[in-house]
């Protein structure tokens, strides 16, 4: 794994003006992939709940064009 990226924020003296120094260190590579593949799968899961409810929806209303529209936005979701 990769090394975590911290932020430290070093402060030097007052004759210094007041600037600031900031130092970085990088994010491992383990905890970028774990937090992309976690926000992919909420993502996921709202998006074909919500077609979901809105298939429901159209089929409880006899909406036949609307069923079709949304069947075709839904067939990626059916995929595994």
């Amino acid at each position: 794994m990769r090394k975590q990226k911290l932020i430290y924020v070093l402060r030097r003296d007052p004759g210094f003006r007041n600037r600031e120094i900031t130092a970085k260190r990088e994010l491992s590579y383990g905890i970028k992939l774990a937090s992309r593949l976690f926000m992919d799968e909420i993502s996921f899961q709202f998006n074909k709940e919500r077609l979901d409810k809105e298939i429901n929806i159209a089929i409880a209303n006899n909406d036949r064009k609307e069923f079709q529209r949304l069947s075709e936005k839904y067939q990626p979701f059916t995929w595994e």
